[in-house]
């Protein structure tokens, strides 16, 4: 068992990179990525550091020197041979070479692209652009750069025996959370905190913690590296940014509005009717099941990223009941903003009506509130999204109004072709 405290005291950037493997990333988004470079190789695709968060200054707390360092570092990594081996010959969700030849071909040879970094405000402005399955690896780590950067500003204030007592703390506080989880029966609940995490030394832990505590309740985690080493499985399906891009490229309101069942349809080729979860809250997700071909209703099941989680799950269930479809079959994935009350809530209302499952985050991987001073190291909302593609800006709609991002114009457009109406906010915390 590594002693983070000591570890933190003592670390030293170029023995203890942030990043240490190209498969340090959610699995969602190599899964995404051969789809990508299957269908729209050449791309042309924006990503953005994005700090909803406005009161943490950012570039006041993490030196621009380090950051380019570990920027830098994560371009000199390459996929090494166990971790080919890994992704070629494992198996995921029951299938045997879930990733074609040409891709891991492609993945091997990878060499990350450039960035671009300035300071403005207080905040770091972060860009990506390039052809589109290479920029898109840069999100997961960027994030996780990001915040670990900021965890070790506020630690590097700490003497040795207060990391010790910090991290005591912290240990306890999740082992309390996994006692409360073991009395949720038959619980199905994955480690979807890689973007936000406090460190990778501590997401690490914090998945052997769930491994020896929950057993079997614990499906695995969305974190590639931290999967294979632990021997547990990777998780993960697909993103917003997918319907996000194709969007942005529709040439006119009819194809905006086929756009994000173009991707579903793309998705299902890809996968050979594997992998079938449904994320339908990118443009709304009243509007995109009221429009949806009969095909999607067979799917697996759905993910519920935003807007109020009770009501996302009655609307999928209304939708399965009059499509003709059971909804004691389907699975339904909840994975914004759970902490342990919310998830205990969830299940008391939908176990036995579908099956449950939870994406557990931010919470799981980075929740020191109240262990230091002024709450510094207290979590915050840090995004990389893709803001444009071949030039046209993105737009995500959200079922919550606080997560809505894109031009107005643009956003007012989207609004219309599909049919949102007034929204309820729902409190971003993470």
């Amino acid at each position: 068992m590594v002693d983070i405290a000591t570890r933190v005291y003592n670390h030293k950037w170029k023995i203890d990179p942030i990043i240490r493997s190209l498969i340090d990333t959610d699995f969602y988004k190599l899964l995404m990525c051969q789809s990508v470079f299957r269908n729209k190789p050449d791309t042309i695709v924006r990503f953005s550091l994005i700090n909803r968060t406005k009161s943490i200054r950012l570039a006041d707390l993490i030196d621009e020197g380090e950051l380019r360092e570990q920027l830098d570092h994560i371009r000199t990594l390459r996929l090494s041979r166990g971790e080919s081996t890994f992704l070629r010959g494992n198996t995921f969700y029951g299938k045997r070479q879930m990733f074609r030849p040409d891709f891991m071909e492609w993945l091997e040879r990878l060499q990350m692209p450039p960035y671009h970094l300035e300071k403005r405000d207080g905040q770091y402005e972060l860009t990506f652009e390039g052809k589109w399955p290479e920029v898109m690896l840069w999100e997961i780590p960027a994030l996780a750069v990001l915040m670990e950067m900021r965890s070790r500003a506020v630690l590097a204030r700490l003497g040795r025996f207060e990391l010790q007592v910090l991290y005591a703390r912290a240990m306890t506080k999740l082992w309390e959370k996994i006692e409360r989880l073991r009395r949720i029966e038959r619980l199905k609940i994955a480690d979807f905190g890689t973007r936000r995490r406090h460190s990778f030394l501590w997401q690490d832990w914090c998945v052997q913690a769930m491994i020896e505590g929950l057993g079997d309740s614990f499906t695995g985690t969305s974190n590639c590296l931290i999967a294979m080493r632990r021997e547990v499985e990777a998780i993960g399906t697909n993103a917003h940014e997918l319907p996000m891009v194709y969007s942005a490229l529709a040439e006119t309101d009819a194809d905006l509005a086929r756009a994000p069942y173009q991707v579903l349809a793309d998705w299902h080729e890809e996968h050979d009717g594997n992998l079938r979860i449904i994320l339908p809250d990118t443009y709304g997700t009243e509007g995109f099941l009221k429009r949806a071909p009969d095909w999607l209703s067979t799917w697996t099941g759905i993910r519920i990223d935003s807007g109020d989680p009770v009501q996302g799950a009655e609307t999928a269930i209304r939708w399965w009941q009059d499509r003709g479809e059971d909804p004691k079959k389907k699975l339904v994935i909840f994975s914004d903003g759970l902490d342990v009350e919310k998830i205990e809530e969830l299940h008391r209302r939908f176990f036995g009506r579908v099956k449950v499952s939870f994406g557990w985050g931010t919470m799981f991987t980075n929740d020191f509130r109240g262990l230091v001073a002024d709450d510094a190291l207290a979590p915050f909302s840090l995004v990389c999204k893709a803001v444009s593609a071949n030039g046209r800006p993105t737009v995500k709609l959200s079922d919550n109004p606080l997560k809505a991002m894109g031009p107005a114009d643009e956003i007012a457009r989207y609004k219309r072709v599909f049919g949102v109406g007034e929204q309820t906010p729902y409190q971003v915390v993470v």
